[in-house]
């Protein structure tokens, strides 16, 4: 096995896994128990490696190859248990994947928040943590005893949990490992108290003589919080490494109060500078520890005296960088704590302060950097208060600072995944608000970036699958604005792309999920052309792969709602010479979808895959009344969205519903919007022809051609 043991938790417990994962790499085991043989083996020296994937996964649906295959390359699994954890999609496909390749699994759980069996919202175990497998591999009803070790107040606590996760993963009784780990913190602590000691009688001594003469004061209080220094430093991390993090915190606490207790003034601005730091670098390891109100109050104190050494040295870039980080500090502190108020006042300060040190070094990367990454934050913040407009304008800063940070180095890939991501928010922006032009336009250069980047490194397929995502994204909204033939090449080239990697990598569900997804997409486009024998093939080819992987896991909803949608699609490609076999085919994706928009009523892809499907349904109805019945059903749908509501493709599933229910004012209003929008989906189109309605701005060739 590569890996010690694999990290599952969900993002919002990032700090914690964090915490975990430096704990167990940086364990030495006991000197008298290296080599002896424990209940899974031989025991090492550490527990490396310990795999935590620090990315978000991507929005494709499933595990991406690499975590699959670490997930098959560990020889155990810790999840981070809390109520985020429990809701968290991707954190139970991991339990799942790693209790299928794995017989008699070791899975440890270490509940950090809520409650473990609860069954409310403050459960605290995913559903996979919480029953047996069933023979075929599917979660059944039977439940489980995981072995758990709790930080929570008045449970474990931090160090004894700790190590109740290393006796699991050591196979060593957790009474062997505590008389050890006591013995050796006796041995150390007795050489660190001795070393804390001549620190603490260092600055005291340094804080008398202090005192005595004001230049000599200037020079002691350097040296003293240069010791200070080693203490956040040094002694911090030697600390760790015996798991003394209450110590840890007595000192932190003791360096805080002790920077709080000098004076900000007659003093050099160097010695402000280096305090300020000390008190940023006691910010980050309180952020580690999760204890974040203690966190902002380091940054506070920072900020308090960097602020007025930036504001009497504007042209000082470094000064400048170095308030607007702990600025930006405070506000990532504030959005932790789920206070979007002050994280958005944070991140606007500095902002206002790189902004101002941007026409005294407009090529510094790392401003460049920084005001990239804070108009990410920025936008993401508005994005979720429903505020486009403004989120639009940061993402566009975003753009801006990225193309700049390319052009200084185009071979870095990270700066060009910035780029990208860029591309990619403001392409998503301007299918919110109904801009499809610039939609197509963002999509367009997020696929010349995964395609340049795919180029320098050919072998790596996670680089390939997101250069084929970009591809079919933008193949789809090329078939928004009319461009049936581009969009047809585009999913073409996806699905060949998605079906090389899966024959590499079958068992890969990543890559069946992208051959069954584009499949259905490209079904689609070639039924509009005409091509129904390919179509036919495209459909059949979706359907095989989707039915497979939800009969593999009935759980997954990603997985459901694609094989629904697959089913509307084989449905319309037999409405015309099948009605019935249509008809029932469409009533069976229906019984899924409207259980998962009951579930989730503002999931966008949920609602617009629903109303799809209620109108195909209304197509093929059996009767008028039954017809009006689906449009109507369709409408309310559409009409239930409370964000998003401008997205074209929302639209013109609403001027369908609106024709079928003979409602034709206001069809003509919504496709009047459509028309200047330059929405021009051939299916929409043919639903146009087919009630006789053109209206402006659409020629009545280009409605004709697409009649059925």
């Amino acid at each position: 096995m590569r890996y010690r043991a694999f990290v599952s938790y969900s993002h919002a417990d990032a700090a914690w896994a964090g915490w975990l994962h430096r704990q167990l790499e940086g364990y030495r085991v006991p000197s008298r128990l290296r080599g002896s043989s424990g209940e899974h083996g031989v025991l090492p020296d550490r527990l490396t490696p310990i795999f935590r994937d620090r990315e978000e996964l991507a929005s494709a649906g499933a595990l991406g190859p690499q975590i699959e295959a670490a997930l098959a390359e560990s020889e155990a699994l810790i999840v981070v248990c809390s109520p985020e954890a429990a809701r968290s999609r991707w954190v139970d496909a991991e339990i799942l994947a790693f209790r299928r390749k794995s017989q008699g699994a070791r899975i440890y759980a270490l509940i950090v928040g809520g409650e473990p069996n609860a069954g409310d919202a403050r459960e605290c175990f995913p559903p996979a943590l919480r029953f047996e497998l069933e023979p075929d591999g599917t979660l059944g009803t039977r439940p489980t005893e995981p072995i758990a070790a709790d930080v929570r107040a008045g449970k474990d606590g931090k160090p004894l949990a700790l190590l109740k996760i290393l006796s699991g993963l050591l196979g060593v009784p957790l009474d062997t490992l505590r008389q050890r780990e006591a013995q050796r913190r006796h041995r150390r602590m007795a050489a660190l108290t001795g070393l804390a000691t001549v620190v603490m009688l260092v600055t005291s001594f340094l804080a008398v003589q202090a005192v005595i003469a004001r230049h000599a004061a200037e020079r002691r209080q350097k040296q003293a919080e240069q010791l200070v220094g080693f203490m956040l430093g040094d002694l911090n991390d030697k600390l760790t490494q015996v798991s003394r993090l209450d110590i840890m915190e007595a000192v932190d606490d003791q360096a805080m109060a002790y920077f709080e207790s000098l004076p900000a003034t007659d003093v050099t601005d160097e010695a402000l500078e280096q305090r300020a730091k000390a008190l940023e670098k006691i910010g980050g390891v309180r952020m580690d520890q999760g204890q974040l109100p203690k966190a902002l109050a380091s940054y506070r104190a920072a900020d308090r005296l960097l602020r007025p050494l930036a504001l009497v040295a504007p042209k000082n870039v470094a000064r400048q960088l170095a308030y607007a980080d702990v600025l930006s500090w405070s506000g990532m502190a504030h959005w932790y704590l789920g206070d979007l108020d002050n994280a958005q006042a944070s991140f606007d300060a500095a902002g206002r302060v790189l902004e101002r040190t941007r026409g005294v070094a407009p090529a510094n990367s790392t401003l460049l950097y920084q005001l990239a990454t804070l108009d990410n934050n920025l936008g993401h913040i508005l994005e979720s208060r429903g505020r486009i407009a403004e989120a639009t304008a940061h993402y566009q800063r975003m753009l801006d600072a990225s193309r700049r940070l390319a052009r200084i180095d185009a071979t870095n890939v990270s700066w060009q995944n910035e780029l990208g991501l860029a591309h990619n928010n403001l392409a998503k922006m301007a299918l919110l608000r109904g801009d499809l032009p610039a939609a197509v336009a963002g999509y367009r250069a997020d696929l010349q970036i995964e395609e340049a980047l795919a180029r320098l490194d050919p072998r790596n397929n996670s680089q390939a699958e997101r250069r084929l995502i970009s591809q079919a994204t933008l193949g789809r909204t090329l078939a928004l604005a009319g461009d049936l033939d581009g969009g047809i090449a585009a999913l073409e080239s996806a699905t060949q792309e998605a079906e090389r990697l899966l024959l590499g990598s079958r068992e890969s569900t990543t890559f069946q999920e992208d051959v069954g997804l584009y499949s259905a997409q490209l079904a689609r486009l070639l039924r509009l052309a005409g091509r129904y024998g390919d179509a036919e093939v495209a459909g059949a080819r979706a359907s095989t792969l989707l039915q497979a992987m939800t009969l593999q896991d009935p759980g997954n909803a990603g997985w459901q709602r694609e094989y629904a949608e697959a089913k509307v699609e084989r449905a319309a490609l037999l409405s015309a010479n099948a009605p019935a076999a249509a008809r029932a085919i469409v009533l069976t994706a229906l019984a899924t979808l409207d259980a998962q928009l009951s579930k989730q009523p503002d999931d966008r892809a949920v609602a617009l895959a629903t109303a799809a499907a209620q109108l195909q349904l209304a197509a093929v109805a059996e009767s008028p009344a039954l017809a009006k019945r689906s449009a109507a059903s369709a409408l309310a749908t559409v009409d239930s969205q409370k964000a998003g509501r401008s997205d074209l493709r929302m639209l013109a599933l609403r001027v369908e519903a609106l024709l079928r229910l003979g409602r034709r004012a206001e069809a003509t209003q919504a496709a009047a919007l459509l028309a200047h929008a330059g929405y021009r989906d051939p299916a929409y189109l043919a639903v146009l022809a087919a009630s006789g309605l053109r209206p402006a701005g659409v020629s009545a060739s280009a409605v004709a051609a697409d009649a059925p």
